[in-house]
């Protein structure tokens, strides 16, 4: 059974995004787009909110069509168009989105389904509101944090409303030579 696996940048106090939904204090770098790229190349469904959705949307899709297109905004550019994008919406309509799946309603019924597909796993990208969500129902089934060296004291949590234990088991680690550490966690 896939797994659905939550991909976010994090502070060391547990903040994802600023006050303002800022994520500029997140440290990325070649490095890093490097090593995310090889883990994402072989997914096959992302999963999003509906702002981060059109944030991606905004960029993406014509990213490698830029003049000054880096090897990270080809690559991922490429990888975006392919990939089978879900959205947890209640207001974006899919009549007109491009390998695009929305989900609006049955939330529980409707992951454990995808969950059921065949594929790789299915990361949740960015995207607190629906991650906390998912989090709610129980249907996040691991973690793929990067800690930031910074501590931001105020904007979005991203474990404020839980109100249950959740054990985590560690599979890997790795740092950064830009301070960010990369915590890979499987729900237990």
């Amino acid at each position: 059974m896939r797994k659905v696996i939550s991909f976010m940048h994090i502070s060391l106090d547990g903040i994802v995004s600023g006050p303002n939904g800022e994520l500029n204090w997140a440290k990325v770098d070649e490095e890093l787009f490097d090593h995310v790229g090889q883990r994402i190349n072989d997914g096959d469904t992302a999963l999003y909110g509906r702002v981060t959705y059109q944030m991606m949307e905004a960029y993406w899709p014509t990213a490698a069509d830029q003049p000054n297109a880096t090897k990270h905004d080809i690559d991922h550019s490429k990888w975006y168009k392919e990939v089978h994008k879900v959205v947890l919406s209640k207001s974006l309509q899919a009549s007109d989105l491009t390998n695009t799946e929305i989900i609006s309603d049955q939330l529980v019924d409707r992951i454990n389904a995808l969950k059921q597909q065949p594929g790789e796993d299915i990361l949740v990208f960015g995207s607190p509101t629906a991650t906390r969500a998912l989090m709610r129902e129980n249907l996040i089934d691991g973690y793929w944090l990067f800690v930031n060296p910074v501590i931001l004291g105020q904007g979005t949590p991203l474990f404020a409303d839980r109100q249950e234990k959740v054990n985590l088991k560690l599979l890997s680690t790795r740092q950064f030579a830009s301070g960010v550490t990369e915590l890979n966690y499987i729900v237990e």
